[in-house]
């Protein structure tokens, strides 16, 4: 069975121990593994107590509980160094159902990292290792998937993550940018024209879809596309066949799709701004990317990460590194580069105090800056919650327990916030 699978994989026993090993999973590990004798947690981790002895969630643990298939991404030192594995761990049963140890199956996760990493997604957080399971699951498939979160968060990097991770990694991976594209415009680029459609189409031109064949297309702010256009849109990944503009033939396409926005499309389907069975096509599979402010103790490695990639011979002191992780950056990941790139040049010294970072507090929401700009425009912090809170339940594509979940608080918490605050129908 272990032979079979293509994947590196082991079986276990309840005791950690490995008695069976393919050649995948040997190769994946710099060591030697002696069967019967090895355990999971010295070959992948170097540890000499297993991963909830050492302040990680264990799978086995979980499984055993209830008897049922459980995830993880941990940390592995393999081959390659420090890489993150996406774990599966299922119990297997004799015939009698008396459990005789654990099949556990690893994917590789080249796409992310817990150290600087050029072209790589950087983190170590819990939001972090959740948001890279989700990518490897949609990665497996042809899924549609819709990613949702703030604006900086990484979409486009997730994106090509989850292309580059797929059977349709050797196909091109288009872009297209969705934002301030007309009507007629965004038909064009994407079906292509025939020549004499249109005044100035001299020659025949191939659409977006067509340049794609084969791989993902990826529609960046997709909540900005006209609503003329949704319906156009909804033929076109329901039945996979376009019409270039100007012509009467029809053409077969063959892509992946791939949507990102930071808008909230399911308030956009109630006010009619989107429709509804098109936002169902293209949520197949949402993905939710957190918020810096939801990954605090990553903002340190993402800003060593942007240093490093920099070339520059520098590093940040300790209290720069406070000062950032305080920082609510509401510009998330594409605020914290621009922030770096500018204490590089800021900084006088090899080393990058506090005092050479920008004033983070004029780089910030239109709410702090209000509570900041000046004394005539202060505000309370109860106001400046409920502008908090109303932006966010505006914004955020879950439903309110996992918003409550996303910001450290009971969903009862967030209930008493949001009515006492007159926002959302509480």
């Amino acid at each position: 069975m272990i032979d079979a699978i293509d994947k590196p994989a082991i079986f276990i026993n309840p005791s950690y121990v490995i008695e069976a090993v393919n050649q995948p999973y040997r190769d994946t590990y710099p060591v030697d593994i002696k069967l019967g004798f090895s355990t999971c947690y010295q070959v992948s981790h170097r540890n000499s107590k297993p991963c909830d002895k050492c302040g990680e969630h264990c799978p086995m643990q979980e499984s055993k509980a209830t008897g049922r298939a459980a995830s993880v991404v941990h940390v592995h030192t393999t081959s390659e160094g420090q890489s993150y594995c996406d774990i599966l761990m299922r119990p297997i049963f004799d015939g009698s159902g008396e459990l005789l140890g654990f099949l556990e199956i690893l994917d590789k996760l080249s796409f992310a990292s817990n150290r600087p990493s050029a072209g790589k997604m950087v983190g170590e957080s819990e939001a972090f290792k959740a948001m890279l399971n989700k990518i490897n699951r949609a990665a497996n498939s042809d899924i549609s998937v819709l990613l949702f979160g703030e604006t900086g968060t990484g979409k486009e990097l997730v994106s090509q993550a989850l292309h580059s991770s797929s059977h349709r990694a050797g196909k091109p991976f288009v872009v297209i940018e969705c934002t301030g594209m007309s009507d007629t415009l965004l038909e064009s680029e994407l079906f292509g024209y025939e020549k004499g459609a249109f005044t100035g189409a001299t020659t025949n031109k191939k659409g977006l879809v067509e340049a794609a064949e084969g791989g993902t297309l990826f529609f960046d702010e997709v909540g900005d596309i006209p609503l003329s256009t949704q319906v156009k849109l909804l033929r076109l990944f329901e039945s996979q066949t376009y019409r270039p503009v100007g012509s009467t033939v029809s053409k077969k396409a063959d892509f992946r799709l791939v949507c990102a926005s930071h808008k909230n499309l399911k308030h956009m389907v109630e006010t009619g701004e989107f429709r509804q069975d098109l936002y169902y096509r293209i949520a197949g599979f949402p993905i939710n990317l957190p918020s810096l402010r939801q990954r605090k103790s990553d903002i340190a490695l993402i800003a060593a990460h942007f240093l490093a990639m920099s070339k520059e011979k520098k590093r940040f002191h300790k209290n720069a590194l406070e000062k950032l992780t305080n920082y609510p950056f509401p510009g998330n990941i594409r605020e914290l580069k621009n922030i770096v790139d500018q204490a590089i040049l800021l900084a006088d010294e090899s080393v990058i105090y506090d005092t050479d970072l920008p004033e983070l507090d004029n780089i910030s929401s239109d709410a702090i800056n209000d509570a900041s700009s000046s004394h005539a425009n202060v505000v309370t912090l109860d106001e400046l919650e409920r502008q908090y809170l109303r932006q966010v339940y505006t914004s955020f594509e879950g439903d309110t327990q996992q918003l409550a979940q996303a910001l450290g608080v009971s969903t009862r918490t967030l209930y008493r916030k949001l009515k006492k605050a007159g926002v959302g129908d509480t």
